[in-house]
């Protein structure tokens, strides 16, 4: 009976761990999406997996307006609805 219990108890000791791994999150098909407003606009930034695809500024007073990756993975972002107004992305100061 002791030996009995001691596997048991083995058993779902091991089993523990695979436990903890089936319930990590799956990566989701549905983007994760952050809402700020930074002045008089709403900055709404679109994540997949922790991957910025995607930029949505609303200003107060106009038009809304995306800014997307130019090649899709570099960090480039252009405007969707003006392609070739180019974004610029100086480092002006690092250590």
């Amino acid at each position: 009976m002791r030996a009995a219990n001691r596997l048991l108890l083995t058993g779902l000791l091991a089993f523990c761990p695979m436990i903890a791994f089936a319930a990590e999150d799956a990566p989701s098909a549905a983007p994760d999406v952050t809402i700020r407003t930074d002045g008089d606009r709403t900055i709404q930034e679109y994540r997949q997996n922790g991957f910025l695809y995607a930029v949505k500024i609303t200003p107060k007073g106009g038009k809304p307006y995306f800014l997307v990756r130019a090649d899709g993975t570099s960090p480039n972002f252009i405007r969707s609805d003006q392609p070739d107004m180019l974004i610029p992305q100086w480092e002006i100061f690092s250590w």
